[in-house]
């Protein structure tokens, strides 16, 4: 019998419902217990006897060192999202306890997301259905503007799994790809098609910017108002990576005053973002802004891989196989 404590919204009967299939094949037994708020004194109960722990999709709650400490006996963390950066992945290290996150179930979705929201800005989609409901025929002024991703340049940061599906669409559209990493791909680039450039010569260069870099210590606010002043005025940045890696308060002045053509948000610092949140206002004012509630990944296809890839690595490590995606190895 494994004992799992998971600490995502789901009733522990619909957890253990995932493991019907193993149960079945594998003679697998499972208890599941899922804790719906952070209370130490739950943690202090339960984690000592847990054999998994099931991290939280919405991030609102953490896994802490003092919560590693605690896991005694905990073979995988196994995180039901791409994200992780609520888990002190270095606390659960140094006690010698995996982390795994769901690799590249998402990527699909988001990267569909963000060439839709970047055709969305540049085609100015939005704009032009609001003028239209206002009564006005805005088709004289689009001629004006450029509305073509072919024969442009789209720079991503963050060639990941996510990265690397926007740079191939991006390539699809006719459009040449460069991207900034902290790691360079090298004999790869021909491969992908892609050049690396420095970052502030990506954002100088690019008409589109994606973000696809984890956040961690060294990308927090990686774009600030120097950054986005690097930008060309016609350039559009699109955000589904996380908040706290593009300065907000920056960004809803750069698409406010026209340092740069608009841009996308689908991640807040904080979530769901406060009313009188500087993007949410520049947006109502009719800064050419999209803001999305943290959806780019969130599909039904998406849900089903993840839920398939996290209980297919538990089961992995339960049959005594390494568990895969370990992001703090």
């Amino acid at each position: 019998m494994f004992r799992i404590v998971s600490l995502s919204p789901f009733p522990s009967s619909l957890v253990r419902s995932f493991f019907a299939p193993a149960i079945s094949k594998l003679g697998i037994e499972v208890e599941v217990l899922t804790v719906n708020k952070f209370d130490m004194s739950v943690f202090q109960k339960e984690l000592p006897n847990a054999d998994f722990v099931i991290g939280d999709f919405s991030f609102a709650i953490p896994i802490t060192a003092q919560m590693a400490d605690l896991m005694q006996k905990v073979k995988l963390i196994q995180q039901p999202s791409t994200g992780y950066d609520h888990i002190d992945i270095e606390a659960c290290r140094r006690e010698g306890i995996p982390v795994a996150n769901i690799g590249g179930a998402n990527s699909i979705s988001v990267a569909e997301y963000t060439i839709t929201v970047a055709l969305m800005l540049v085609k100015r989609i939005i704009y032009s259905h609001n003028r239209l409901l206002q009564g006005t025929w805005a088709q004289s002024e689009m001629m004006n503007v450029p509305g073509e991703l072919n024969g442009k340049i789209w720079g991503v940061i963050g060639l990941g799994r996510i990265g690397k599906g926007v740079a191939s669409r991006a390539k699809s559209l006719g459009m040449s790809v460069v991207y900034y990493d902290t790691v360079k791909f090298g004999s790869d680039e021909e491969s992908l098609g892609v050049s690396f450039r420095p970052l502030l010569k990506l954002l100088s260069e690019s008409d589109v910017i994606s973000v696809h870099t984890p956040l961690t210590k060294e990308t927090t606010k990686l774009i600030g108002e120097k950054e986005l002043r690097m930008m060309k005025p016609s350039a559009v940045l699109v955000n589904p990576a996380r908040g706290e890696i593009v300065d907000e308060e920056a960004l809803a002045r750069a698409t406010r005053e026209g340092w740069i053509a608009g841009a996308a948000v689908d991640v807040f610092t904080r979530e769901p973002p406060p009313r009188d949140h500087p993007l949410i206002m520049a947006a109502k004012e009719g800064a050419p802004l999209i803001v999305t509630s943290h959806i780019a990944g969130a599909t039904s296809e998406t849900r089903q891989r993840i839920i398939q890839f996290a209980i297919e690595n538990l089961v992995r490590v339960m049959t005594g196989q390494n568990a895969e995606n370990v992001v703090n190895s």
